[in-house]
C-alpha cells in the first residue's frame, strides 16, 4: 500500500465514522477520538498479557498475531485522530517523522 493509499483509507474511515456516529460538536468528536486511542492501547496490553499467559485465571488467551493486530489498530486509530485534528495529517505526520528520524539517527546517534 502506498502512502497515498494509506491516507486515502484513513480519510475514508474518518468519513465513515462521521456518518455512523451520532452528530456531536467538533471538539467533543476530537476528544472522543483521543479516548478511543487509549482504549486501543489497552487492548494491546490485554493481548500481550494474554499471549504471555500472565493472567492465571485466563492462561494463554491471545497470540502474538493478536498483539500485531492490536498494534495495527492503535496506528489506524492514531491516524484517524490526527486527521480529525488536522486535515493535512499526511504532511503533519511526514514532517514529524522526519524530525524524529533526524534527531534519533543524526550524526550524534549511537
Amino acid at each position: 500500500m502506498s502512502d497515498d493509499d494509506l491516507w486515502e483509507s484513513i480519510g475514508q474511515l474518518q468519513d465513515w465514522l462521521a456518518r455512523a456516529q451520532p452528530a456531536r460538536p467538533p471538539q467533543e468528536t476530537l476528544l472522543l477520538r483521543m479516548l478511543k486511542l487509549s482504549e486501543e492501547v489497552g487492548e494491546v496490553a490485554e493481548a500481550v498479557i494474554g499471549a504471555t499467559g500472565q493472567n492465571p485465571r485466563k492462561g494463554t488467551s491471545h497470540t502474538w498475531d493478536d498483539v500485531r493486530s492490536e498494534l495495527c489498530d492503535v496506528i489506524i486509530t492514531a491516524a484517524v485522530a490526527l486527521r480529525t485534528l488536522s486535515p493535512d495529517a499526511r504532511e503533519v505526520f511526514a514532517a514529524h517523522l522526519t524530525r524524529v528520524t533526524d534527531r534519533s539517527l543524526g550524526p550524534d546517534s549511537p
